[in-house]
């Protein structure tokens, strides 16, 4: 019997994310393959969509706009903050990536995009956010996951 790609099957994929110029961002190549819990939420939206109904052994390729990757870019979520927020770090360059506490309390990875004097501005979007993912993918298995799996909501 041929198992499809659904809610709670366990998927293993090969994979080549690329970006609109077709410079690779990420890849499984010469790795093992991603294996993820379909409909658990373990992928970007826009990948899980595209994989329903697959087998093992089908490839495809798909864009995945945005909205269902790592959403837009909010501009609002690049801030200038004072270096004493920087407490205890002696040295603050751009590119450097920090966690900070965002006022609900969850944890979010901010990036330094400038620094100027005593000003440093900050970007918490993530560095995909409006940015269309290429994926080509392919399919190399497909199986129910165990009951364990579901409950823990990830493949073992």
């Amino acid at each position: 019997m041929t198992l499809l790609v659904g809610d709670n099957m366990v998927v293993s994929i090969h994979y080549t994310l690329t970006d609109e110029e077709g410079a690779v961002i990420d890849s499984s190549e010469g790795a093992e393959p991603l294996t993820y819990l379909h409909g658990a939420g373990n992928i970007i939206p826009g990948l899980e969509r595209a994989l329903i109904g697959k087998t093992a052994g089908e490839s495809l390729n798909v864009v995945v706009e945005p909205q269902f990757g790592y959403g837009d870019y909010q501009a609002e979520l690049l801030q200038v903050v004072p270096r004493a927020a920087f407490e205890g770090v002696e040295v603050v360059e751009v590119g450097m990536a920090f966690t900070a506490q965002a006022p609900d309390g969850s944890q979010r990875r901010i990036v330094v995009r400038d620094v100027s004097g005593d000003e440093i501005t900050v970007d918490a979007n993530h560095e995909l956010a409006g940015v269309d993912l290429h994926f080509e993918v392919a399919v190399v298995e497909v199986r129910a996951a165990s009951e364990e799996e579901v409950a823990d909501g990830h493949a073992r």
